[in-house]
């Protein structure tokens, strides 16, 4: 069996509060928009997966800086970044394993 590496880097809470800390990276929630208000990590940007996967907000992802994608838990975000990276995204693509569960569980800060 072959293994496919990912197109994308999976990073711990700890480590995605130090890139969002530089603003070096775009922060992408792919949740849905009642999730978002529930609370969010300051500075996101909200694209909710489904309208990526059907590309009709993909354009608004930044190609000049890396992308570090969030969700509840990090699985639709893996799929977001997996879909950034076939609509030719070649930056650093992140997902926030976990999701945003992680960051709370790390007691990071959310706002709502």
């Amino acid at each position: 069996m072959v293994s496919i590496a990912e197109p994308f880097q999976r990073i711990t809470a700890q480590q995605a509060k130090k890139l969002i800390e530089s603003g070096q990276v775009a922060l992408i929630d792919v949740r849905e928009p009642d999730e978002h208000k529930a609370g969010h990590i300051s500075g996101c940007k909200l694209i909710p997966h489904g309208k990526l996967l059907d590309l009709s907000r993909v354009s608004e992802l930044p190609k000049n800086k890396p992308i570090l994608f969030y969700c509840a838990a990090g699985v639709r975000s893996a799929l977001a970044a997996e879909v950034a990276a076939a609509m030719g995204h070649t930056q650093t693509l992140y997902n926030l394993e976990g999701g945003i569960e992680a960051w709370k569980a790390a007691k990071y800060p959310v706002e709502v």
